[in-house]
């Protein structure tokens, strides 16, 4: 089994973890090492559920703090083993997961070891599944089994911010939007009904559509509204009786997931509509009193984030919650992954100077 050394700088854990591969479904190599390495670290108690590891600190603080990444990754490319890269004179670490989001799990992870009183209290959060739909996420499988440990003041997760603090998330959710036709041989299509023809109204919506851009809580989400996958028919000799077009909707977090589905019904109005997948938003959370203290302590001003992360889950419980890690999330799941070397050590810093603050 890998061993990690958690007194390893933050830049050369995260080439040691991003080098596990740990594809969703393949996380129990890395999660066991993340295990281990934290059994010797004895102001920490340790819990696991499945290949979701949490480490907590008791020390009767006025306040706790929930700092989480998931360390799973998308498929793998021809993109590992990583390797340190110079791009204009900048040093990057190249590599699946170098950017989502191993290079915030290795910050946690070592600040986790070394910071044995810090200002709050921690509940140190590794999950599985992110990558995938959310009913399999680690944190919904712990929220189910042990939703104490989400008690909190205030929730940090990892995700690719580019070293500067992102509030809250757009909410997300995916409907299939169908078309149905009569099928005939392709020599007589006109005994039959082509729904893949039919479906062209609904391409043109979508190509007509305009992403609106909302203001919530002083911060501006960028939403969209985009088909992701297309499919019908059976054989190249058969008229297509069905088509199915997935239509992904990334919305503003002042909108409640309810208001969302009907915003996407009215958009394809008189179309079949069935959703598949939905995830609420995240407002920003910023003006909760520790959420103001981290900013000023890392010195970064405020960003929306436009995907969907794990914040939400926090918000959702009533924690305030906000991405911090390094990374360009542009490149967040790019055949050309990498992260800026500075990066993880700025947030490193960032991180260490709020959680030992007087």
């Amino acid at each position: 089994m890998l061993a990690l050394d958690l007194s390893a700088s933050s830049i050369d854990l995260t080439q040691a973890i991003c080098d596990v591969p740990s594809v969703s479904d393949e996380e129990t190599a890395l999660a066991d090492a993340i295990w281990a390495a934290l059994e010797t670290v004895p102001h920490l108690d340790r819990y696991r559920d499945g290949d979701t590891i949490v480490a907590r600190t008791h020390l009767g603080r006025a306040h706790r703090v929930v700092i989480a990444g998931h360390i799973d990754t998308v498929p793998i490319n021809r993109n590992l083993p990583t390797r340190r890269v110079d791009i204009d004179g900048e040093p990057f670490l190249w590599g699946r997961g170098t950017v989502d989001m191993k290079g915030g799990v290795a910050v946690q992870l070592k600040l986790a070891a070394e910071l044995v009183a810090p200002r709050a209290d921690i509940t140190w959060m590794w999950y599985d599944h992110e990558e995938v739909d959310a009913d399999r996420n680690g944190l919904t499988r712990l929220a189910r089994t042990r939703p104490d440990l989400f008690e909190a003041d205030f929730a940090i997760l990892g995700e690719p911010s580019n070293g500067a603090v992102e509030g809250g998330c757009n909410g997300n959710l995916r409907a299939i939007v169908r078309t149905h036709g009569v099928r005939s041989h392709s020599a007589r299509a006109w005994i039959g009904e082509n729904a893949i023809h039919a479906a062209a109204p609904i391409l043109q919506r979508l190509s007509d559509y305009t992403p609106q851009e909302v203001p919530v809580e002083g911060l501006v989400y960028r939403e969209g509204l985009n088909a992701v996958r297309i499919g019908g028919g059976i054989a190249g000799n058969v008229i297509p009786d069905l088509c199915e077009v997935e239509v992904n909707y990334r919305f503003a977090p002042s909108a409640t997931v309810d208001e969302a589905e009907q915003h996407v019904r009215e958009v394809f109005d008189g179309f079949e509509v069935e959703f598949v997948d939905r995830a609420p938003g995240a407002r920003p959370g910023l003006d909760a009193p520790l959420a103001q203290e981290f900013l000023a302590a890392v010195g970064a001003q405020p960003r929306p984030k436009y995907g969907w992360t794990d914040v939400a889950r926090f918000s959702a419980m009533g924690v305030p919650a906000v991405n911090y890690g390094p990374g360009d999330p542009h490149l967040a799941h790019h055949d050309e992954e990498r992260v800026p070397l500075a990066q993880i050590t700025d947030v490193e810093r960032g991180l260490r100077a709020w959680l030992t603050a007087p």
